[in-house]
Parts: structure tokens; sequence; C-alpha cells
């Protein structure tokens, strides 16, 4: 599908909504699972949604745009909800994406983009030259990989309880 800035915005105003029908009055046992190891739990990636609100895409956003002669990003701290989350609740952590979302979202439409600004470019710390256009267009993946995260960490909670239906939920065995 090519980016298209309105087909952007059905996914980037439609998330908040979508994690908290999904998380909305789960024991901890359900949000705080993960997968093993150094895996994400489902309140770690609402920590990080909130994270990113706060200081990605936006931010980045307004470099590129900008009249700046150095167009370069800071690194993101992809970690960060570790520290940013504790001692927060998961309803918390929603109300809070929820506010910054729809925050975020009223400034990008108040910018009225054109295709010349969204071929506009920054500079990526580990990528290089980025444009605007692929910037959105991550932003709507971003949330639709970590939604897609949710469900397969939820899921595999009960991949052993499923018995042999395992073998017919490609989700349970990836």
């Amino acid at each position: 599908m090519e980016f298209k800035l309105d087909k952007a915005l059905e996914i980037l105003e439609n998330t908040p909504s979508v994690l908290q029908a999904l998380l909305a009055n789960l024991s901890e046992d359900w949000y705080r699972a993960n997968e093993g190891g150094e895996s994400w739990s489902a309140y770690d990636i609402a920590g990080h949604l909130v994270h990113g609100e706060k200081t990605d895409w936006i931010t980045r956003t307004k470099i590129i745009l900008s009249d700046a002669p150095d167009k370069k990003f800071e690194p993101f701290d992809r970690f960060a909800q570790f520290r940013d989350s504790q001692g927060k609740t998961l309803e918390e952590l929603i109300l809070t994406f929820k506010m910054l979302r729809r925050d975020n979202l009223d400034f990008l439409k108040s910018l009225h983009l054109s295709e010349e600004d969204l071929q506009k470019t920054g500079i990526h710390p580990a990528f290089g030259t980025v444009t605007l256009e692929q910037l959105l267009a991550t932003w709507v993946a971003h949330d639709l990989s970590h939604i897609a995260q949710i469900v397969r960490v939820m899921a595999k909670q009960y991949k052993e309880a499923t018995g042999p239906w395992t073998a017919y939920l490609p989700l349970l065995t990836k």
C-alpha cells in the first residue's frame, strides 16, 4: 500500500483504544507476562509507547520540518520504559498514552503536510537520511508491530495448555 497520511491517521488514532480494549480489566498475570529472557510484557510495551510519544515521532517530525542546518535525530532510548514506568499502573500508562497520542496527532494535523513536506529529510543516527514519509509510515508499522507483539506474548501464556491445538495456532509456534 502506498503511504497516505489520512490512512496512516486511521491506525494512529485507533491504537490507544485498541490498547485499552485489549488490556483493560486484566489481571497482572496477563499484562506482566513475557516470553522469557529479556522479552517485553504488555506493560513494558505500553511504557515504550508512552516514551515514543514523548520523545520520538513528533520530535523527529519537528527536526525534519525545521529550518535548522543540522537535522540529526537524537538516538531513541528503546529501553527507557523500564526506568520511566516504575511505580505506574498499567491504567496510568494507557491513559498517558491516549493523552499524548491525541495531542501529537492534533499537532500533526495542524501542520497540513504537503507531498513536498513528506519528502523532506532528517538524519537518523543508524540509518542516515530518512524522509518524513518514512518516519510517519514507521510510526504506523511500529504501532501495529507492538499490538501484534502484545497479542503474541499473551497467547503464548496458554501455549502448553492448548495441547495438540498448538499445531493449528502459528502465533504460538513462532
